[in-house]
């Protein structure tokens, strides 16, 4: 038999822990026809509530299901790369607990890779029950992504995704701190089969992701993937220099055909404003990637384990 991972990332995430397993044991047939062994592991991020102890109540019950508890919160990303790491399946499945990511799937996406593809990701066509701001600063980052990136990002992308052994080892030979998941996966390449469905609600609780959060992050994976926003800040300072070359030129003219004073302080205000914002833009950029470089080279664990079972 070939051993199927479900690699789960939790956090405050006690109300769908249970409702998760039940509504993934509903494929059990379909494991068994395809003659599958189920390894389900839980990795909870640092939560606070009783994610913990609701798991544990399951593993009392099925030893199929694992636990990996953080020391505290370090994010999704390192969740995800603790599962992989984790995990010992041929097969491997990324799935959120909140049941966004629907386990119905799962038949499907598996006959993709009985056909050949090294994995199965997922897209959602719809954003419905998302903030409109949200959804629109989502579709602009996306976009901006795939222009000033090499690394192919789908519109809707979620890391809901199923992979052979192979590209989940892949993925594990990245090891850098600052990790993108959705830029890793189209970085490593391999032939991916995408399935698009319409968004679904959460099961219960309330999204731990906010319009910062994410904003944010959409920061991470523009550092992450692509170097043109220091080519932008290059740009702009050639631009300013060149513009004010010219204005000092146009300046000397006046004053010697036509005997014209300088212009006054509120437009000189005006100009020194503009470049002085112009300068903290893009020494904010490269302070971008100087932080992403200082991180990496201190080479700090991208998780630690309180708890393992």
């Amino acid at each position: 038999m070939s051993l199927f991972s479900v690699i789960v990332p939790c956090y405050n995430e006690e109300e769908n822990i249970a409702d998760f397993y039940h509504e993934l044991l509903k494929n059990q047939e379909f494991f068994n026809e395809k003659k599958l062994e189920l390894e389900i592991l839980y990795i909870d991020d640092g939560s606070k509530d009783n994610t913990v102890s609701e798991v544990k109540k399951l593993r009392e019950q099925d030893e199929r299901v694992h636990l990996m508890s953080f020391s505290r919160n370090f994010g999704k990303e390192a969740a995800i790369y603790a599962g992989l790491q984790k995990s010992k399946g041929d097969y491997v499945v990324i799935m959120d607990v909140d049941l966004q990511d629907p386990p119905a799937l799962l038949p499907e996406m598996y006959s993709y890779i009985e056909k050949g593809y090294d994995s199965v990701a997922t897209r959602r066509v719809t954003r419905k029950g998302e903030p409109m701001i949200r959804s629109a600063f989502a579709r602009m980052f996306y976009r901006l992504m795939n222009r000033i990136s090499k690394t192919e990002i789908v519109d809707g992308a979620r890391d809901y995704r199923l992979m052979t052994r192979q590209v989940a080892d892949a993925i594990l030979s990245m090891t850098e701190y600052n990790r993108f998941s959705k830029g890793i996966f189209g970085w490593v390449g391999y032939e991916t089969k995408w399935l698009e469905y319409e968004n679904v609600m959460r099961n219960k609780g309330e999204t731990k992701w906010s319009f910062w959060k994410l904003f944010f992050y959409s920061i991470e994976g523009i550092t992450a993937f692509s170097t043109m926003p220091l080519a932008i800040a290059s740009i702009m300072g050639v631009v300013f220099c060149f513009a004010a070359f010219i204005l000092i030129v146009v300046t000397i003219l006046r004053k010697l055909l036509y005997g014209d004073p300088t212009s006054g302080w509120p437009s000189l205000v005006c100009i020194i404003s503009l470049i002085s914002g112009v300068q903290l833009f893009c020494l904010g950029i490269v302070g971008q990637y100087l932080s992403k470089t200082y991180m990496e080279v201190k080479r700090r664990p991208i998780y630690l384990v309180k708890e393992d079972i």
